[in-house]
């Protein structure tokens, strides 16, 4: 039962800030172009501050694991390859991109440090799995979507995988955390003011990125493409975890290393495959079906999953 208790404290306050955000919609507080800019506005400026912060004012010997980011790019393309070969099997190939792009790709940045930072109060090892990780979601997805577009199948868009890799170094995310660790390397001083300012900037980031994910939900989206979507939700929630977390705990991670691994495995797909996907020349409706399933469904398989390290005392 206290395993259980610890589970649902750490991942029901999440969901619920989402649900917070549904209501503020359901109520027209928060309307659909609204939710756009505040999910923009949380991806420019206060999160990127928050991965700061959480790098800045630690020691880098201390922070930085070449072994962990080794262990989560590893991970990562080990499981895309897997989505990529699922994909064969379907007969419509025109969903072929977006079911390797929805299959692999988390809310790793926002979910991770969100899990995280409620459980231990800080950010901890999310940073560093998100420079393992999104970095390579960003350029395979631009790949798999290139070259899987309906119509133009079998070729690479050498314009787009040039804007994506000016996309990937100019990424905030990506600045904040080398900032981050440029600051904690050089060992340079917060002033009080600067750390003040800095960490309530930083603390926007989790309420409103939740509230805004909320506000964007739909759940009609979720039954669009039940088959594939759900096949790709299994695999997200459930399949890649099943093959991963045995193997990062017989490498010895624990604790906080152990929840990164866990939200870069089974966290729902990230909202931005949608966003790709149409911009690339995909229908849109594949994506946007796992996104409604996976962020539905995640409330239950990350307590489940969180539940099971912890009963195991892995966490």
């Amino acid at each position: 039962m206290e395993n259980l208790i610890f589970s649902l404290n750490a991942t029901v306050p999440v969901f619920f800030m989402m649900l917070l955000g549904l209501l503020f919609h359901k109520l027209g507080w928060i309307d659909d172009a609204f939710a756009a800019k505040l999910n923009k506005f949380v991806f420019l400026v206060p999160l990127p501050v928050l991965v700061f912060e959480d790098l800045a004012t630690v020691d880098f010997s201390e922070v930085w694991d070449l072994r962990f980011v080794l262990f989560c790019f590893g991970a990562t393309v080990i499981s895309i390859a897997i989505a990529a070969g699922i994909s064969f099997l379907w007969k419509d190939k025109s969903i072929q991109g977006e079911f390797i792009q929805s299959s692999y790709r988390s809310s790793a940045a926002l979910l991770g440090i969100a899990f995280i930072q409620n459980i231990y109060g800080n950010a901890g090892m999310a940073p560093l799995m998100i420079i393992g990780s999104v970095p390579l979601y960003n350029i395979m997805a631009v790949a798999v979507l290139s070259f899987f577009q309906p119509g133009r199948r079998g070729r690479l868009d050498k314009q787009v995988m040039k804007e994506t890799f000016w996309g990937i170094v100019s990424n905030p995310i990506i600045i904040g955390i080398t900032a981050g660790l440029i600051w904690s390397a050089l060992k340079i001083p917060m002033p009080r003011i600067l750390g003040k300012t800095v960490s309530s900037v930083g603390g926007m980031a989790t309420p409103l990125g939740l509230m805004a994910m909320g506000a964007s939900f739909d759940i009609r989206k979720a039954f669009a493409k039940l088959k594939p979507a759900a096949v790709a939700a299994a695999i997200k929630l459930v399949g890649f975890c099943a093959v991963f977390l045995p193997i990062a705990v017989a490498l010895g991670f624990r604790k906080e290393q152990l929840v990164a691994i866990l939200v870069m495995l089974g966290s729902a797909t990230t909202v931005s495959c949608f966003v790709m996907a149409k911009n690339m020349g995909h229908e849109g409706t594949m994506s946007s079906s796992v996104i409604m399933l996976t962020t539905m469904l995640s409330a239950f398989t990350l307590t489940g999953w969180l539940f099971l390290i912890k009963s195991f005392g892995f966490i």
